[in-house]
């Protein structure tokens, strides 16, 4: 039995949008849909919890979201299988929850009740730092999101810790047969020392073919898994964050890998994948590695 496609809905105009791609996603794949409603989400929003009918008001408010969301994915696509569960959790508890038992987790870049000022939601941001699965947070503009580049950009992060995300692109690329971009950031030191001696006469040369190398090694057995995938690789000069966050711009998904350190229950975000979280512009997947 395939695990689902879960994806967080509340109302909002970012989930609605989030769940469009999801249903998209799913069709993709071949993969089930199930729509998470929390339903504790309104105690922050002052709505009165009695009801005229003896029933909460909250718990109506969870059937209806969660109808018309179905209704709508129906609509988008009426092959996709949707399911739907109203979870009497916190939103990031309910959906990391979730997260147990999923492909992958796709959130809205806000939630209803948070300004709309905001980057980046409170849901978003926990969901994506703390999730043993990979998850999508849908942002960047009407392009992107309806992912007409045909292009998937995956940031190589080095071979032991990014095997995950890579998988996950890989797959990403070959389903929606576009090309994939393989990009590998590097930084020449201000200041080479003797513990480079290869670097001492040309600092930018060594460093720029041992990032062409590693970036290799990384998809060295993806390549050979899927050789119809078109792939370009890439290396760059410069900090990771700023170069994904440049070339986010002509991609329909940034793939970057986070680490996950079992028994660690904080924020286990890298600040690559945190920029791009708050200012990528295309939907950003964070991808698991446990390590």
């Amino acid at each position: 039995m395939e695990l689902p496609l879960v994806v967080g809905v509340d109302g909002s105009e970012p989930s609605l949008r989030a769940m469009d791609w999801a249903v998209d996603e799913a069709a993709r794949h071949g993969l089930p849909l199930r729509l998470v409603h929390a339903f504790l989400w309104e105690r922050y929003e002052g709505i009165d919890l009695r009801s005229d009918l003896g029933r909460p008001s909250g718990r109506v408010l969870a059937e209806n979201i969660v109808g018309s969301a179905a209704e709508r994915a129906w609509r988008r696509n009426p092959a996709v299988k949707v399911s739907t569960e109203l979870v009497p959790e916190e939103a990031v508890s309910a959906l990391l929850l979730e997260g147990r038992n999923a492909a992958a987790l796709v959130t809205g870049s806000r939630g209803r009740g948070e300004l709309t000022g905001l980057l980046l939601g409170s849901v978003g941001l926990g969901v994506a730092a703390r999730a043993h699965c990979p998850v999508i947070v849908v942002r960047g503009d009407k392009v992107a999101v309806e992912s007409k580049h045909e292009r998937i950009l995956l940031g190589a992060g080095d071979p032991d810790t990014s095997s995950e995300a890579v998988r996950f692109a890989f797959r990403e690329a070959a389903a929606r047969a576009g090309t994939l971009d393989v990009v590998r950031a590097w930084r020449c030191p201000a200041h080479e020392t003797a513990d480079h001696p290869a670097s001492a006469n040309e600092p930018e040369r060594y460093h720029e073919e041992r990032a062409s190398a590693l970036l290799d090694a990384v998809v060295h057995d993806a390549v050979a898994d899927h050789p119809d995938v078109r792939i370009r690789r890439t290396t760059v000069e410069g900090p990771a964050r700023k170069v994904l966050l440049h070339r986010s711009a002509a991609a329909d998904l940034v793939v970057v890998g986070a680490r996950r350190r079992h028994g660690h229950f904080g924020l286990q975000l890298g600040r690559v994948g945190h920029t791009l979280l708050h200012h990528a512009g295309c939907p950003v997947a964070i991808v698991p590695q446990p390590v």
